[in-house]
């Protein structure tokens, strides 16, 4: 079997206490994106080559780091005029403004130049003065953008402001690469990171489900629970991996797009929902918003669960439920 080394691999299969797992892998989006497929899916490698091939067409479109990015057009020129949007897109946009008024405005695709305010985007965090804050906050808000159904176009209020799909993009990635997978396998586990999972089946024939362990946000060597996903998805939401410190403060890299001040009462967030792209846009809310607007959100949102540890805390609070997902908290 031929492969292209440089974009796909094809890890050979690993026991375990129940048999072999096959792992397909790509790189893409400043991330691994893997499928893992139980052995008896030996069909499925291939039906994962031809999904994963999807990953640059969407990264093409969707990437800020791109200028050719269909997403670095409208960032370009919707301030100026209506811009038409692909099909496919312009569904994700509606998504994304809808989940912005779910969330009461925690998850923000505009909060772009915040972090560029606080140095994130370039890796160099630095506190910026309340002025930048204000002004970068004067370009910041999802009710900026208007989108036009009927012409399927998107256009912005004003100029400097920036759209970034970032914080869902993965998601959204592991669902459409899904889409191709569900008519051809009846099992796999597809991966965005270490971040972003989506469960098609159970992963056994005793549909018990997949086993996933949540890492605890403030001990690597450490889970915080274990995870039994069934048809749906999970997405982890954290700064532990991009942060700065100063005069004693830490300042993570997930910023509050209403306050433009990075958020602080959250250590760590899974959400399960039975989209993944939904699921990485709770992960960054419920991290922004803290428990009172996981709370509101799950009371509304039936199949929504979601793990939380707050800043403060020794043992992670819960929201919702899930008929797809089984949840063990490990207390240690």
């Amino acid at each position: 079997m031929s492969t292209r080394r440089d974009f796909l691999n094809i890890a050979k299969p690993r026991p375990t206490a129940g048999g072999y797992w096959l792992h397909v892998n790509r790189t893409a989006m400043a991330c691994r994106f893997e499928v893992t497929l139980p052995v008896w899916e030996r069909s499925g490698v291939e039906v994962a080559q031809r999904a994963l091939d999807e990953i640059d067409r969407l990264e093409e479109r969707l990437s800020i780091f791109r200028e050719s990015s269909e997403v670095s057009f409208i960032n370009c020129h919707a301030a100026e005029r209506n811009i038409s949007v692909e099909r496919s897109l312009f569904s994700l946009l509606q998504q994304c403004l809808q989940l912005h008024t779910e969330t009461e405005g925690a998850f923000d695709i505009t909060s772009a130049p915040l972090s560029h305010c606080w140095g994130f985007v370039r890796r160099e965090g630095r506190i910026p003065s309340p002025d930048e804050i204000e002004k970068a906050l004067s370009v910041v808000g999802s009710h900026k953008l208007s989108l036009d159904v009927e012409s399927r176009s998107i256009r912005f209020e004003r100029d400097g402001i920036e759209i970034n799909l970032g914080s869902i993009g993965k998601g959204y990635a592991l669902d459409c690469i899904a889409e191709t997978m569900r008519s051809r396998v009846q099992t796999a586990l597809l991966s965005g990171g270490s971040s972003s999972i989506l469960a098609i089946g159970s992963g056994d024939r005793g549909h018990r489900g997949w086993t996933i362990g949540i890492r605890h946000p403030k001990d690597k060597t450490k889970r915080l629970g274990i995870l039994k996903l069934r048809d749906c998805a999970m997405s982890t939401s954290g700064s532990d991996e991009q942060f700065f410190e100063h005069d004693g403060v830490r300042y993570g890299h997930i910023i509050d797009p209403r306050s433009g001040v990075p958020a602080s009462q959250v250590s760590g967030v899974t959400a399960v929902a039975q989209s993944a792209a939904i699921a990485d846009a709770l992960a960054t809310a419920f991290y922004v918003g803290g428990p009172d607007l996981a709370e509101r959100y799950c009371a509304s949102h039936t199949d929504t669960l979601v793990v939380m540890l707050l800043t403060d805390a020794d043992q992670a609070i819960v929201f919702g439920s899930s008929k797809w997902c089984d949840l063990e908290l490990i207390n240690e």
